[in-house]
C-alpha cells in the first residue's frame, strides 16, 4: 500500500480565485508604477518650466535694459521688448493649429511611455 498523501491538489475554483487575486495585485502594481512615473515626470517638467521661465524673464529684463542703454531711454528698451513679444504672440496665434499637434503628441507619448 502506498502512504496516503494528506495534501490534496487545490480545486479549479481555488486556483481561479488565486489567479484573479494575482491579476488584481498585478493591475494595482502596474497602476501605481504608471501613476508614479507620470507624477515624477510632471514634477520634473514643472521644475524645468519654472526654471526656464525665470531665465526667460531675467533675459528679457536684461535685453530691455541693454536696448534702453543703446536708445538712451530705458522705456524705449522695455517698449522694444514688449513689441517683440507682441509680434511673437501674433505669430503663434496665427500658426496655432500647426503648433497644437506636436504638443498633443508629446503629451500622449509622455503618458503612454513605458
Amino acid at each position: 500500500m502506498e502512504p496516503k498523501n494528506d495534501t490534496t491538489p487545490p480545486s479549479i475554483i481555488e486556483q481561479l480565485k488565486e489567479y484573479a487575486e494575482t491579476r488584481i495585485k498585478l493591475a494595482k502594481y502596474q497602476a501605481i508604477d504608471t501613476g508614479t512615473s507620470i507624477a515624477a515626470g510632471l514634477i520634473a517638467d514643472v521644475v524645468i518650466v519654472i526654471t526656464l521661465s525665470m531665465a526667460f524673464i531675467f533675459a528679457s529684463i536684461t535685453l530691455a535694459y541693454y536696448l534702453g542703454g543703446l536708445f538712451g531711454a530705458i522705456w524705449m528698451g522695455f517698449g522694444c521688448v514688449a513689441i517683440l513679444y507682441l509680434i511673437i504672440a501674433l505669430i503663434i496665434k496665427y500658426n496655432r493649429k500647426s503648433l497644437e499637434k506636436p504638443i498633443v503628441n508629446a503629451f500622449i507619448q509622455k503618458i503612454f511611455k513605458k
